[in-house]
């Protein structure tokens, strides 16, 4: 009878073992669509994110994370600088996988890229960088020199247009250390998410998709 007792135990374990798929390995990227607005003027450190799926993940021709597929995360960073060459920083963390089914799994993966735009980036620690300054930003500094330089022209002739020039640009200067550098990611920005290490997957998980 024990013996017998023993064949129910390993068509379970078998049964387990075949509805495991192979892992989707590191390295695959998510192209996953934001669906939460985040600003470096509206957010704090662990407010939630959303984004979904717009591509489904296929293995062997099988899907394995179908298009969709939620992903939640939260944010780690934020950072508005006051200097001009200072650039916002937005720091999310993808922290797991909402499939259709509704089976939640794990997220072990990193920002990579974004569509956001000129002038902005994704740094090795998969922060967003917003733009430092913009081109309006350089034409109000160029305007505080050349008005200082115009001032300083009428009062002292030649000499008083350098000094002008330097009052204007130092005053132009003081005006931007006090101002700070914005940076936002708006619902419906495409962002690029690299996994860290191997998902393991399910066939159940993998037939939902297809």
């Amino acid at each position: 009878m024990k013996k017998w007792s023993v064949l129910p135990c390993i068509l379970i374990l078998a049964t387990m073992a075949a509805a495991q798929s192979a892992p989707v390995p590191a390295g695959t990227a998510l192209m996953v669509k934001l669906e939460t607005t985040l600003a470096t003027f509206s957010n704090k450190a662990g407010d939630p994110f959303q984004a979904r799926l717009t591509q489904a993940v296929v293995l062997n021709g099988k899907t394995v994370i179908p298009a969709g597929t939620m992903v939640e995360g939260r944010v780690t960073k934020v950072d508005e600088p006051r200097r001009i060459a200072g650039k916002p920083t937005i720091g999310i963390l993808p922290e797991s996988l909402v499939l259709p089914t509704g089976e939640r799994l794990f997220l072990d993966a990193t920002l990579v890229d974004t569509n956001a735009g000129a002038g902005t980036d994704v740094n090795q620690e998969g922060e967003f960088k917003g733009s430092g300054h913009d081109r309006r930003d350089q034409v109000e500094t160029g305007g505080g020199t050349a008005g200082g330089m115009l001032i300083g022209g009428l009062i002292g002739g030649p000499p008083g247009i350098v000094i002008g020039g330097v009052v204007g640009a130092g005053s132009t200067g003081v005006h931007w250390l006090s101002k700070h550098r914005s940076a936002t990611l708006p619902a419906g920005t495409d962002l690029t998410l690299e996994l860290n290490r191997p998902l393991a997957m399910t066939t159940a998980v993998a037939s939902a998709g297809q």
